[in-house]
């Protein structure tokens, strides 16, 4: 039986990560952003800026900042951005700012952005990013998907199943690679990959110090 006297540790500090869930359209990555900002409070969603117009139900300031592309060019020309690329004819970028705030008080910030933007964003932030690639079980069920969507035309399902093949072929520039056959699995293995990088050594601030402090007990 442990000692009346015995102490538990207070909750280390420790520094958030960049946590980034990319791929194709209809892969799932939108599903599992959902289910993550919905069971994991320390995580909060990354606001992307759009220079698209809003679809039906989606709100400014909640799931996008939209923009007009005179401010967004003004915005990636004094540097407001850690990453932004352009997307199917629109332009999205991340905000700076709000990211390193996040980062400083031990929160972790989720981004569903495509390889480039990923690619970006290690470029800027390497040490704090984390990168996890989604995989759909096959092309076939891919199509599906976008087809069960109904959210766009044929046409724009033929350009998206032509962008997914070629974003399937930059998955070897991810940290972790998930196939998702089972949303429940899959998401039980995106809080995994979350969990064991929160612990990683580097991220823990205050170790230091609580080491010293055994030391010198």
């Amino acid at each position: 039986m442990a000692d009346s006297d015995t102490q538990i540790p207070a909750k280390l500090e420790r520094r958030g990560l960049l946590f980034v869930l990319s791929s194709p359209s209809g892969a799932g990555k939108s599903t599992l952003s959902r289910m993550l900002l919905a069971s994991e409070p320390e995580v909060a969603l990354s606001v992307s800026c759009t220079t698209r117009p809003p679809r039906p139900g989606e709100v400014d300031g909640k799931d996008y900042h939209f923009i007009d592309v005179p401010t967004f060019k003004q915005m990636a020309k004094d540097g407001q951005f850690l990453e932004w690329a352009h997307v199917f004819s629109h332009r999205y970028g991340t905000p700076k700012e709000p990211v390193e705030a996040a980062l400083s008080s031990g929160r972790d910030v989720l981004f569903d952005i495509d390889w480039q933007g990923a690619q970006q964003l290690y470029q800027e932030a390497g040490p704090d990013v984390v990168r996890v690639f989604i995989l759909p079980p096959s092309i076939e069920e891919l199509e599906r998907r976008l087809h069960t969507r109904a959210q766009d035309s044929d046409a724009v399902i033929g350009e998206r199943m032509a962008r997914a093949k070629a974003e399937i072929g930059h998955w070897d520039g991810y940290d972790y690679v998930l196939i998702n056959d089972d949303v429940e699995r899959c998401f039980a293995q995106v809080r995994q990959i979350l969990t064991a990088e929160r612990l990683k050594r580097r991220r823990q601030k205050g170790l230091i110090g609580f080491v010293r402090d055994l030391v010198a007990d």
